[in-house]
């Protein structure tokens, strides 16, 4: 159930630990607006660190386990940039500062990574158990990649999500916000803050994504070690890269074609695999191969309807 011997698991957790510990110390030591350089060079640095521990799992598990764990990775890594779009609507809808979003992803990441653990372990149980569920993982994903396609745009109200709806009906909630807190004591009361409501759409949000990002991720692998560590390396780099991309995100305009086209590539690897056996390292060179494609025609994209702009 593992899929890694115990001091693989371990390692995983100091370098997850320390890599938090030193984002907090050195990144974030003051809550402050986060600057498009200091996201890049945070970025760059998550995404050198996933790659550092690629190679560790080549060298611990082997270059299998390697190639396996970078694919996991890579689709993670892409179908996480859509969240980028809905922190985007929560942040906007509740009105949050910037200098007060890096504390609601940080916590919002802690509790993704607890809730992956448990989408991960059910995921890989359920088809051990059931084959069947292989085929309903397989059909949700193409699904998911054929609405992505779907003309009408998706409408999200961040403020009416269920966890944001049962607090508002449970708990005592402030109108207003108070600094950076999550709760404050009002009237001898502890009153939850609309920064605290923020959270938890961020989780919300999170746990209809990972109804797609984890079965995707099944898809190249069962092994549990591996589909959890590559999910959790792209969900603790989507803080710094939510900084890095909000501005500029928008201007790629096939994103969520290619974002489909991979849902429906593992989708399709998953309904096939009692037949068709996709080899990683093949499944790696296709995802990649999709995103090059959609980065540079949305590019093109961009400089055309400039250069149509000037004339």
């Amino acid at each position: 159930m593992l899929g890694a011997p115990l001091h693989v698991w371990i390692t995983f957790g100091v370098v997850i630990v320390a890599a938090l510990v030193v984002d907090l110390s050195v990144f974030h030591r003051k809550s402050q607006k986060v600057s498009f350089k200091s996201a890049l060079i945070e970025s760059g640095a998550w995404i050198a660190l996933s790659l550092g521990f690629a190679v560790y799992v080549h060298f611990s598990l082997g270059p299998q386990a390697g190639v396996t764990f970078l694919t996991g990775y890579l689709v993670e890594k892409s179908l996480s940039v859509d969240n980028i779009f809905i922190f985007l609507l929560i942040f906007q809808a509740f009105g949050i500062p910037q200098r007060s979003q890096h504390k609601v992803l940080f916590y919002g990441v802690i509790g993704a990574l607890a809730m992956r653990a448990l989408f991960v372990l059910a995921g890989v149980e359920l088809l051990q158990s059931f084959h069947f569920v292989l085929y309903l993982f397989g059909a949700i994903l193409v699904f998911t990649a054929i609405q992505m396609l779907r003309p009408e745009k998706r409408v999200v109200e961040p403020e009416h999500t269920w966890l944001v709806r049962i607090a508002k009906r449970f708990l005592p909630v402030l109108s207003d916000y108070q600094g950076e807190r999550f709760w404050v004591k009002h009237e001898r009361r502890w009153h939850a803050t609309p920064l605290f409501l923020t959270l938890l759409a961020v989780e919300a949000m999170d746990i209809l994504f990972a109804i797609d990002s984890v079965p995707a991720v099944l898809a190249i692998t069962r092994d549990t070690f591996i589909v959890y560590s590559s999910n959790a390396f792209a969900i603790l780099g989507l803080r710094a890269l939510y900084f890095a991309l909000s501005g500029i995100l928008p201007r790629f305009r096939f994103l969520h074609e290619g974002l489909a086209a991979i849902l429906f590539f593992v989708g399709a690897k998953m309904l096939a695999s009692d037949w068709i056996e996709v080899p990683d390292a093949a499944s790696l060179g296709v995802i990649a191969g999709i995103l090059t494609i959609t980065i540079l025609a949305s590019l093109l994209s961009g400089r055309k309807q400039g250069g149509q702009g000037l004339h």
